[in-house]
């Protein structure tokens, strides 16, 4: 059960290192003006805002995409009941050792039947 009151980022090494490399990519890149002083202040707010986790289980769930592996070692070693992702590979799991993977809209719309 997930408790609305308890809602934290939970991050590893490795997803920090993703997020740099995703929003450091041209296609985002292009779609950012001032591009070294708003990425730098993205990565950092969600760094500081974020419970950084230790994995100590190497997975291999997702074969389509080895490095969605690392959002379900973070997951598990954050022990979190939530994985909300955009990554299709991930959201055809649905559920992980009793993590479910939902979408943004689909959390949202849960967090707002809670409240």
């Amino acid at each position: 059960m997930v408790d609305f009151n308890e809602v934290s980022s939970i991050l590893s090494v490795d997803l920090v290192l993703e997020y740099r490399k995703v929003i450091s990519s041209d296609e985002i890149m292009d779609k950012v003006e001032d591009k070294k002083l708003v990425l730098s202040k993205i990565v950092q707010r969600v760094i500081e805002k974020s419970i950084i986790v230790e994995p100590t289980t190497k997975l291999n769930i997702v074969k389509e995409d080895p490095d969605d592996n690392k959002v379900l070692e973070c997951a598990k070693a954050g022990k979190v009941d939530l994985v909300i992702t955009n990554d299709n590979h991930l959201l055809k799991l649905k559920e992980f050792e009793g993590i479910k993977i939902v979408t943004p809209q689909e959390f949202l719309e849960l967090f707002s039947n809670i409240n």
